[in-house]
């Protein structure tokens, strides 16, 4: 038997139960082929997330006490629970174009003993969240953590927006103050489990960036960032290097995987899914360096909140599904709440969220893409593996996972404008399944489990 939840455009179910499916003789044609083999088990799964701003933070403190509660619930309560479960996050260290306004954690000019470090902007909105995100959860949430910037004065342009580079009498400083943060944050009870290198390190933004190149992001992690984690205790601090699209990502991980100081330090890389999708890149970076890990660190849809869109939950299901297919072992979306605008940002880069706040109505808003992440998240819980998974066409886009338990989540997508038969063929088991026009399902199989409700 396998059960099945579904989400449509058109006749409004989301993450809706349907009628159980029961095996069946194997067809004999006219409807697409989903063979699923669990004997062939690739990458586990460490979780799925998103990301904790100081915009999502403002946004969220806006509503009312019980709104919160349920915007928080939505995303970190158990999927028994009406709740996505989240289990692996991102926050900024230092401001980030989704931030008020610029600041660091180091404001005094010169002070490389960082006897002035101080996390008392984050206590204002930042730490609450997440204080409060780890109360709903069933387990607070793993943290990784990400610098858009380090203070102004450590760069060689002596300003925090529109790129320069980290100043070589510097680069200690600015190792010891990952070390710091890790430290503050881990007294305040959030599970910092990793922390990214440089967000986006090839592009000199209008907001909050800084540039490296693929050596100097080597050599900082070989001769700065690493030592310091290590003279700190902190080698259970997983270090990610890349965290930038995919276009890339071959190219960054053959120069700081052919350094053995600097791969020694590496857990893996992290990616975003800007520009180009590029799928294959993620596949040929696992292929060559099996022993690292890949994870996608960011995504939204950029331009504005895109209230309603099918297209952008659309996009979100179909990188999910092909960075899963290709080794990423998990995936993190960008902010957890927005404004009905879009922001706020520092920078006027308005974007998309799964969920938006309307403070003035004291209401939240789950959107298309929040419904089509659930698919994947709700029943692809960490510790899980993908098994192999194959369409006979590329009118579906799918995959498959198996849990410790030999429980089985399936998760196929239709794209078009009609309705798909589907010819499932699990091991030995065939099941005959209808597919509506642009919608998602998961159909699971194995260990009972409470079916997950919609959010209220």
């Amino acid at each position: 038997m396998l059960q099945v939840h579904a989400t449509s455009r058109d006749g409004g179910l989301r993450l809706a139960p349907q009628p159980d499916l029961m095996p069946c003789a194997a067809p004999t044609g006219g409807g697409v082929v989903l063979g699923v083999d669990t004997s062939r088990r690739f990458q586990t799964i460490e979780g799925f997330g998103g990301a904790f701003t100081e915009a999502a933070a403002v946004n969220w403190q806006a509503l009312s006490p019980q709104r919160r509660d349920a915007a928080l619930r939505a995303y970190f309560a158990d999927p028994g629970q009406g709740g996505h479960g989240y289990s692996l996050c991102r926050v900024h260290m230092g401001s980030c174009d989704f931030s008020l306004d610029n600041y660091a954690h180091v404001e005094v000019e010169g002070d490389v003993e960082l006897r002035s470090f101080s996390i008392e902007r984050d206590r204002r909105a930042l730490l609450p969240l997440l204080q409060a995100a780890g109360r709903v959860a069933a387990r607070p949430p793993r943290v990784i953590v990400s610098p858009w910037s380090p203070p102004a004065w450590m760069k060689d342009s002596a300003r925090m927006n529109g790129g320069g580079r980290l100043l070589a009498s510097c680069r200690d400083a600015w190792a010891g103050c990952f070390v710091r943060f890790v430290q503050a944050y881990r007294e305040q009870g959030i599970d910092i489990w990793g922390v990214t290198v440089q967000n986006e390190p090839m592009v000199a933004q209008t907001w909050d960036s800084c540039l490296y190149s693929a050596e100097e992001e080597r050599d900082f992690i070989a001769c700065h960032l690493g030592p310091a984690f290590d003279a700190a205790g902190l080698r259970d601090v997983r270090i990610i290097g890349w965290d930038h699209n995919r276009d890339l990502l071959a190219e960054r991980a053959r120069v700081l995987y052919a350094d053995a100081r600097a791969r020694a330090y590496l857990w893996g890389l992290g990616f975003h899914w800007y520009g180009e999708p590029m799928f294959d890149n993620v596949g040929r970076v696992h292929e060559a360096w099996p022993d690292k890990k890949l994870l996608l660190t960011e995504a939204c849809q950029e331009g504005g909140p895109h209230r309603d869109s099918w297209e952008v939950a659309e996009r979100y299901a179909e990188s999910m599904l092909a960075d899963l297919n290709h080794g990423s072992v998990g995936w993190i979306d960008w902010n957890l709440f927005l404004d009905m605008q879009g922001g706020p940002n520092h920078a006027g880069n308005l974007c998309s969220a799964p969920i938006l706040l309307d403070a003035q109505a004291d209401q939240w808003f789950a959107q298309p893409s929040y419904f089509y992440i659930g698919h994947v998240v709700r029943h692809v819980r960490p510790g899980a593996r993908r098994v192999f998974c194959a369409p006979s066409s590329s009118a579906v886009q799918a995959a498959a996972f198996e849990a410790g338990d030999g429980s089985l989540a399936l998760v196929a997508m239709n794209r078009n404008e009609h309705a798909l038969e589907l010819d499932l063929r699990i091991d030995a088991q065939a099941y005959r399944a209808s597919l509506p026009a642009r919608s998602i399902a998961t159909y699971v199989r194995g260990a009972a489990c409470e079916q997950p409700r919609r959010p209220s």
